[in-house]
């Protein structure tokens, strides 16, 4: 062996020491029958290339422990240690996992439950036949309650509080998960004084709502109305008029072939200072109404039939039909 300009050249024979203020710098590749060689070329860099009966390149650290090693024959190395990334650094593929570690071991079935609030809008995390997938609550209530508990009333919506809106207008039917729809009138108060409650039928989902008169009758079975009744009588916002309140229930909605009816069963105090309830004028069909026309009616519309809704809330429950 010679050495020139710290390069040494081995020109035959074996080598055993150490080469010191040195490199070592092969210039051709490794072959698959090497026993342990090391090669570069220049589109790979440098080659590491071994066999053995367990493994084919083998690393261990100071203390003659193993770090990591490939399994004889395959493409995958093995670690007998931790692996780490810093937060935001590892790709899969061509996607960055952008989670860090503390949020994947969420995922752990022994990590610690909280006590967080669950609020609409929020997510988990399912498994879409195979595919994981993040899903908002919503989703999960709505389901819940059309799938395990038919006939039960399943929130759907609601207006929040009211405040001098022209109307209310609700477009959550589904005849595929609820047969009837239940609305809770929590203290709906009109602006203007002498003024009836009006629910009015769409059948394009919201786009239109029907307002003529003739197309509804209520109180007392035939009179002509704009719109499903929910007033008898007329209610106003004066001192100690604090609106109605009550349920109003359309009941098969859906059915196109027969006409949608409507019951309520509210309380509201006149502008004679009467507090009076739906049915108070000594009919059963007081507090009944319906739209005559034979189509699907797959969005409601209330109003007042003059000026605007000043405050309130109205919230929207469908009867799950359990399929």
């Amino acid at each position: 062996m010679t050495k020139a300009r710290d390069t040494a050249n081995i020109v035959g024979g074996g080598f055993s020491g150490t080469i010191a203020g040195a490199t070592m710098e092969p210039t051709g590749d490794t072959a698959a029958g090497d026993n342990a060689a090391i090669g570069f070329t220049s589109a790979e860099g440098l080659i590491i290339t071994g066999q053995g009966s367990t493994g084919d390149v083998t690393i261990k650290n100071d203390a003659d422990a193993l770090v990591a090693h490939v399994p004889t024959g395959t493409t995958g190395i093995t670690f007998a240690g931790d692996v780490i990334v810093p937060d935001g650094d590892l790709i899969l593929g061509s996607t960055a996992v952008t989670a860090t570690g503390a949020e994947i071991n969420l995922i752990d079935g022994g990590t610690a439950r909280g006590t967080t609030a669950i609020a609409d809008g929020d997510g988990f995390l399912t498994n879409d036949g195979g595919t994981m997938r993040m899903t908002k609550v919503d989703t999960l209530a709505t389901y819940m309650g059309t799938k395990i508990t038919g006939g039960s009333l399943v929130y759907l919506a609601s207006s929040g509080a009211i405040s001098n809106a022209a109307s209310v207008s609700f477009t959550q039917f589904d005849d595929t998960a609820y047969d009837h729809y239940e609305f809770w009138l929590q203290h709906v108060v009109p602006a203007t004084d002498g003024v009836h409650l009006r629910a009015h039928a769409s059948t394009d989902a919201g786009q239109n709502y029907d307002v003529t008169n003739g197309n509804y009758h209520g109180t007392g079975g035939t009179t002509d109305t704009t719109g499903f009744n929910l007033s008898i009588e007329t209610f106003g916002s004066d001192t100690n008029e604090f609106g109605m309140s009550g349920t109003f229930k359309l009941l098969a909605p859906h059915n196109s072939s027969s006409y949608t009816y409507a019951t309520h069963e509210t309380v509201m105090m006149t502008t004679s200072g009467s507090i009076l309830a739906g049915s108070h004028i000594g009919h059963t069909s007081a507090a009944t109404s319906a739209h005559l026309s034979a189509a699907d009616v797959d969005a409601l519309q209330f109003k007042f039939t003059s000026g605007n809704i000043e405050s309130g809330e109205i919230v929207m429950y469908g009867i799950a039909n359990g399929t």
